[in-house]
């Protein structure tokens, strides 16, 4: 594969991961692990998802299993971890970034169970709220083991009783930062939906309501919540499972959560960031779009606060591809064929036109070309043209390939000239880079695999005839 630069991403940006203001100075907590004695844990938080852990501080137990935690920098709030030797098993509790000074004392052999919290009013709640929880589940387990007389109905209530403690504790504790990690760990509830003519369940209106509702529990003003495992993962499902992968929708749904967001640059910086890097490379046809929109809007008018260095990639990289969105039209490309004859891409006429970017020199080219080749052989009977594209300029490799591959049926391409920029303006990163036109050389897919091309275009083909 060639590439033709060396920077894999244009957002270089560096963002800070402490996010809660001050509240006191300094931190100790003080921590004692019966079973644990004479090993060196980690101290740190979460970050955005469960794969992002952030150490920040390492203590020693002593032979009781006593350990202290402490520094003169406050730490900044979130849910925090005690990692144990081997980094297979941890501890959890809550840092509010308000409670600087208290202990917590458990055991190996029921970590939960056995917790005790001093001085702490968010871990006493964060634990309480636990142990509830750990002991209505064996009951619940104990009563479907056991398959008992009215079992069924003991399971509910079971359930009903830890749903009304939930409820209870959530609303006597709401301004705890406790309730706030335990309500953005579960999804919002949904009411009884209502009933079609036809006396079905409308499912359409509970998509609604949950998409609607889904970020209720989320406090974005709050930076806290970046030091959590939380945020991130709901952010891929919303923009993934809920928004129609089509520009306009994401779009329109991107801006509403970078304006929810608002209230903190921290957070907001983190749904800019993570929003235009899934569609820098995106996986979903045409929404390269979307990148586009959020470079040019949040990165290069300032609001996103990086060097001019990087602004000046974003830039040109907008540059180029705001011409190469799917539904623009493909810009003017004549190039030389083998014969010395000049061949346009704009000339050939095709009900489908596959453009085929490649080096000579290139591995995957190779691997692609034989692949290509039997893609139009079995296609061009139905109105599918292809136009192999070289990237580099000698001509004696370049006719070498065309040859030794059986390319000559096809329309090929040279820019005998040196002209051509095929970074800059086609968006040649690496090769092969494919785009597929319609018959009005319309762009409707760009960095198409060469395997996926037939899938692709029968797809395209049934949607536009109706059929899905």
């Amino acid at each position: 594969m060639k590439n033709f630069i060396t920077t894999r991403s244009f957002l270089f940006v560096i963002l800070s991961l402490i996010y809660t203001k001050s509240f006191s100075q300094g931190y100790e907590i003080e921590a004692r692990l019966k079973g644990l004695r004479d090993s060196s844990f980690i101290l740190g938080h979460f970050s955005r998802n469960h794969s992002q852990f952030v150490p920040k501080d390492t203590a020693k137990a002593d032979a009781e299993g006593r350990m202290v935690f402490k520094g003169d920098k406050d730490l900044p709030g979130g849910l925090y971890v005690i990692l144990f030797p081997g980094k297979q098993r941890w501890i959890q509790f809550v840092y509010s970034g308000k409670e600087p000074r208290f202990s917590l004392s458990t055991d190996t052999t029921d970590a939960v169970g056995n917790m005790q919290v001093k001085g702490s009013r968010e871990n006493e709640l964060f634990y309480g709220y636990q142990k509830d929880f750990q002991a209505r589940s064996k009951e619940i387990e104990k009563l479907n083991k056991e398959k008992g007389p009215d079992y069924q109905n003991k399971v509910k209530a079971a359930q009903e009783a830890f749903k009304l403690y939930r409820e209870k504790i959530l609303t006597e504790n709401a301004d705890s930062f406790t309730s706030q990690l335990l309500k953005m760990s579960a999804d919002p509830e949904i009411p009884a939906a209502p009933k079609l003519p036809n006396g079905k369940t409308d499912s359409v209106w509970i998509f609604n309501y949950y998409k609607a509702h889904y970020w209720d529990n989320f406090n974005f003003s709050d930076s806290r919540i970046l030091n959590t495992p939380f945020l991130e993962p709901r952010l891929e499902r919303y923009i993934k499972n809920l928004v129609v992968q089509t520009p306009d929708s994401i779009i329109k749904d991107a801006d509403k959560l970078v304006k929810m967001a608002s209230g903190s640059k921290e957070v907001k910086e983190i749904i800019v960031f993570y929003i235009t890097n899934q569609y820098e490379n995106p996986k979903t046809v045409g929404t390269e779009a979307v990148w586009v929109h959020m470079a040019s809007k949040y990165y290069l008018s300032g609001e996103m606060g990086v060097s001019e260095e990087v602004k000046k990639r974003i830039s040109d990289k907008v540059n180029t591809l705001k011409y190469l969105l799917v539904n623009k039209p493909f810009p003017a490309l004549a190039l030389t064929d083998p014969a010395g004859k000049k061949v346009s891409v704009q000339d050939i006429s095709a009900k489908y036109t596959v453009v085929f970017f490649y080096a000579p020199t290139c591995g995957h080219c190779k691997e692609a070309a034989p692949k290509l080749k039997a893609f139009y052989d079995k296609n061009k009977a139905g109105g599918i043209q292809v136009m192999t594209v070289s990237t580099e300029h000698n001509m004696p490799e370049w006719k070498e390939f065309v040859t030794k591959y059986n390319l000559s049926e096809l329309t090929n391409g040279f820019d005998a000239l040196k002209q051509i920029d095929f970074v800059r303006k086609f968006d040649v990163v690496t090769t092969p880079t494919i785009y597929i036109l319609d018959k009005n050389k319309k762009i409707i897919a760009r960095k198409i695999p060469v395997e996926q091309l037939e899938d692709f275009l029968n797809f395209y083909q049934n949607k536009i005839a109706g059929k899905l």
